[in-house]
């Protein structure tokens, strides 16, 4: 991938970022277990930059069962105080006991019958927002439809999902769709605007 002749959002940099961008942010996602995974990732996010969790994702799969929530739930406080020391996660004890705790409120979710795909995308009607921003000074740090994700998430028990959290989490998984229109991954996207 070249980076010189590379076209896209201008906070993807760097061939990580880049793959992600083109790859999988804004890319709608209906898989429960990817949307569990995600909201666990962009929790262990706050405070920090997306690709200092990026860069740590593999190794958050192998720790935590590939995130499974039953496997997750299941885990001891020592189980999560020994992960306390490991270099390759974010070591913070509240967001790293933080993914236990969404896993019992997924499963305690599932078990009530909801499934976690639609219990996401109610709060955009289950249509892809699709913005039609020029620059990044224009995207929203939270909407209306991210405030009340998150109190919905945090009513069923779920911790590290504040509003600002929700709305980069909607924006990864596809919910809305937030490449710029100079972004050859926007859909309204044309070589002439860009």
């Amino acid at each position: 991938m070249d980076d010189n002749n590379w076209q896209g959002c201008s906070w993807a940099q760097g061939e990580l970022y880049q793959r992600y961008h083109d790859m999988e942010w804004g890319v709608a996602c209906h898989d429960g277990q990817r949307l569990f995974e995600k909201i666990c990732l962009e929790g262990q996010q706050a405070g920090l930059s997306w690709i200092t969790v990026l860069k740590k994702r593999e190794h958050y799969r192998q720790c935590f069962f590939d995130f499974d929530a039953t496997k997750i739930a299941a885990m001891t406080d020592e189980d999560i105080e020994v992960l306390l020391e490991d270099t390759g996660l974010i070591r913070n004890r509240l967001k790293l006991f933080a993914i236990r705790k969404n896993a019992q409120a997924f499963l305690k979710m599932q078990a009530s019958g909801q499934a976690f795909t639609d219990f996401i995308w109610q709060f955009v009607e289950n249509e892809i927002i699709v913005n039609h921003y020029e620059s990044m000074s224009e995207i929203p740090a939270q909407t209306e439809a991210s405030q009340a994700m998150s109190k919905a998430l945090k009513k069923s028990g779920f911790t590290f999902v504040g509003a600002t959290i929700c709305y980069a989490f909607m924006q990864s998984m596809g919910l809305v769709n937030d490449h710029l229109l100079s972004c050859p991954q926007h859909p309204d996207y044309s070589h002439e605007s860009s």
